[in-house]
């Protein structure tokens, strides 16, 4: 596990909101971390400082905030960005695997053309809490012959074990909690 470089003040600037969505969850909320352009500009940087020069063809991103630290990763490393996308959101052919939550189920879909056999990948989300959702996406990346150098997160907790879905896959995170 990768020691968490992120400065301290960026860290503040998580939101921790209990009960949401559900009584009993404590929900971290990057939002005034994406507002604050330091703070912003300090996570990207940790992403890509990580896989600089790492022969990547492609981030994956899991919706929506994965968009958000995975876009702008893919563009400074050279890479191209590939969607995981909830389901009805994808207009074309496409693949999906469902998935538990801490608070429930859902699906997720990707192209069926999105990636081809042995393209490699890193796929980058906000937060690891119990693993579904990665598990998931490396259901369909593995179903497309994709070769996954990492999954990376701003967060993991810790608590839910998260990383156990992920057995076999490098793991890299920067906060824990």
């Amino acid at each position: 596990m990768l020691e968490s470089t992120f400065p301290v003040e960026s860290e503040q600037l998580i939101r921790t909101i209990p009960d949401f969505p559900l009584p009993g969850i404590l929900f971290r909320d990057i939002t005034p971390l994406l507002k604050d352009k330091n703070g912003f500009k300090e996570a990207v940087d940790l992403f890509v400082d990580h896989f600089k020069g790492r022969d990547i063809d492609y981030v994956v991103g899991i919706e929506a905030r994965g968009y958000m630290l995975g876009a702008p990763l893919a563009y400074a490393i050279g890479a191209g960005f590939i969607p995981v996308r909830k389901p009805g959101k994808l207009p074309y052919s496409k693949l999906s695997e469902s998935y538990a939550l801490e608070y429930g189920t859902n699906s997720l879909e990707i192209h069926s053309d999105a990636l081809g056999s042995g393209d490699r990948v890193v796929v980058v989300d906000d937060l690891l809490a119990t693993g579904g959702t990665a598990a998931a996406t490396r259901r369909l990346l593995e179903r497309l012959g994709a070769k996954i150098e990492a999954f990376a997160f701003l967060i993991e907790l810790d608590a839910l074990k998260g990383r156990e879905a992920l057995v076999g896959t490098d793991v890299v995170t920067f906060i824990n909690y």
